[in-house]
């Protein structure tokens, strides 16, 4: 559907939900998720109310395309930077593990979608490939966030208290890799 005050399209999905949302998809999609029983005004209505943030959204999703042409990481690609990561990123983790005088599990590389590097129970680490496209200091933030989980397997005061004392900046660093990452990790299939 497409409202005449609207200059994007957007879809509505009626279902047996109790509450309204709008999810905007990575190829830009915009999706209104109602109750069954929602009259198309109250739809519109909820569009109008939500518009400057979907322009928001839409506009990042536009500028994150134009990053490489609008092309996705191709498998071959995606290989490359794994061996790359592999070979970068496992010292890396060693060097801060001993700085911070922690232990740590395995260390994988992966081409994820949604996340920079995850922490699990185990103390297992993981780590997007595309990190090695970005700075340094952000790459050693990354590591530095996962690993500070190993104390602290939360955000909380104390887990950023423990990110600050390796990285004092890393305010700055985790605003970089918002900045620098989201156009590449969006780039992943």
């Amino acid at each position: 559907m497409k409202g005449s005050e609207f200059d994007f399209n957007y879809t509505v999905k009626r279902s047996r939900r109790h509450s309204s949302a709008i999810q905007i998809k990575e190829d830009g999609e915009v999706v209104v998720r109602v109750p069954f029983l929602t009259p198309d005004w109250a739809v519109r209505e909820l569009v109008r109310s939500k518009e400057a943030w979907i322009r928001k959204h839409l506009t990042r999703i536009r500028e994150n395309r134009s990053v490489r042409g609008g092309k996705f990481f191709e498998e071959k690609e995606l290989t490359e930077l794994k061996k790359l990561a592999r070979k970068d990123i496992p010292p890396r983790v060693e060097h801060f593990a001993r700085v911070m005088g922690l232990n740590y599990g395995k260390v994988a590389i992966r081409a994820q979608r949604t996340r920079w590097g995850s922490c699990s129970a185990k103390g297992n680490l993981n780590f997007n490939c595309l990190l090695v496209l970005l700075p340094d200091e952000v790459r050693d933030y990354v590591v530095v966030h996962e690993l500070a989980h190993l104390k602290e397997m939360n955000h909380s005061p104390r887990f950023w208290a423990e990110v600050g004392k390796v990285i004092p900046d890393y305010k700055l660093r985790r605003a970089q890799l918002r900045e620098l990452g989201r156009p590449l990790i969006s780039m992943i299939k």
